[in-house]
Parts: structure tokens; sequence; C-alpha cells
């Protein structure tokens, strides 16, 4: 049944989704950049994370000996030790130092570096997801939109414009799996290592931040330990 008007909607439609052919192909030309791009600052990324040899923090606390955790000297020491980037060091010793700030304070602040540190993680990871997701999806439209002219033209007997159209349909789909699996990988190695750094300097915070209560309740403790003995 033909409906009164519909070939001028078939034919929008049709109009309509021919022109995003090549908005798609630019699309997937940027994102072949930006994967590629990511995968050179992942590639680098992994190389300084080698050079700083991963480490068990238990094996850390072994090395550096018995130690309080309130004793910033050994606690610094664990700090210098540990896996971290040196950014993330930094903001330990940062806080570290902060000997005159309260207990509440200092948990704040803890809190904050490590909302942060989410935060930092979050952004870098959803740039790789976004093109993990979207470069498969932008790929299949590039697949679907010449294959609409392609079988028109293989019906008037033209297979020349079937060719063509074949050609760019597979290279938009190897396009797009190729972002796809790229990002896929980055984001799945990163999220491992970012995984492992939050643990790392939540274990430290911990410790900068619960030691000092110790100091304070060994300190308190000691007057009278003495007067018993």
């Amino acid at each position: 049944m033909n409906i009164p008007g519909s070939e001028y909607l078939t034919k929008i439609l049709h109009a309509t989704s021919q022109s995003l052919l090549i908005p798609v192909v630019l699309g997937l030309l940027l994102f072949l950049v930006i994967a590629f791009t990511e995968l050179g600052t992942f590639v680098a990324e992994g190389k300084r994370r080698k050079a700083n040899k991963s480490v068990n923090m238990m094996e850390v606390f072994h090395n550096v000996g018995n130690i309080a955790p309130w004793q910033m000297k050994n606690l610094q020491q664990v700090i210098d030790s540990c896996s971290l980037l040196p950014r993330q060091k930094n903001l330990l010793t940062a806080l570290l130092a902060k000997v005159n700030l309260s207990t509440e304070v200092k948990q704040l602040i803890a809190r904050d570096i490590l909302d942060q540190e989410e935060f930092r993680a979050k952004k870098v990871l959803g740039k790789t997801d976004l093109l993990a997701k979207l470069g498969p999806v932008i790929g299949l439209m590039g697949t679907l939109i010449p294959l609409g002219p392609g079988l028109a033209a293989l019906g008037q007997g033209d297979v020349r414009g079937l060719s063509e159209a074949v050609i760019i349909a597979f290279d938009t789909t190897v396009a797009g799996i190729a972002v796809g699996a790229v990002a896929a990988l980055i984001s799945k190695v990163r999220r491992r290592w970012y995984e492992q750094d939050l643990s790392n300097m939540e274990l430290l915070l911990e410790l900068v931040v619960g030691g000092e209560t110790l100091a304070v309740q060994e300190n308190e403790a000691g007057p009278a330990v003495r007067r018993r003995s």
C-alpha cells in the first residue's frame, strides 16, 4: 500500500542518511588519530612505570624495618620506596610535612587527595572508554550507509558502483573496529594501573593520618607507663 506523501518522507530519510557518510568518515579519521595518539601516550606511560619498578607494599615495609607509622623519617622512606608516580609521592610528602594540622584536617585533606586522583583517573580513562564504545558504532554506520546506493547500483547492473560502495563499507568497518580495539586495550591496562595506585595511596594516607593519632596516644600513655615503672 502506497501512503500518500510517503515517497517524500523516504526521500528525506535517504538524503539524510547519505549526507551522514562524509561526517562519519571524518569522525572515523579523527578517532583513528586520537586512538593512536593515546596509544603513543600509553606506551610512554608504560615505559615510565616499568622504570619505576612496581613493588609489594609489604616488602617495602619489611625493607624499611620495624616502623611506627607516626615516625616521619621511616614513613617518608616508605613513600619514596613505593611505586607511585612522582606527582603522587609529592602529594603524600606534602601532607606528611604538615605536622601542625589536626588529625581531622589531615583526614579531610587525605580524602580530597584521593578524590582528585580518582577524578584524574576517570578523566583519562573516559576518553578511551568513549572511543571503545563509539568507534565500532561509527564504523557500523559507515558500513551501512553506502550499501543502500550499492545495492541500487547492482539492481541497475552497475557492478562498479557496488564495488565502490562495498570498499567504503569494509574500510569504515575496519577503522571502527581498530579504534575500539586499541581504546579498549588501553583502558583495560590503565584501569589496572590506576586502581593499584589508588589502593597504595589510600594505604599510605591512612598511615600518614592514622599515625598522628597513634603518636598522640603513645605520648599520653608514656608518662603513665614511666610512673608505673
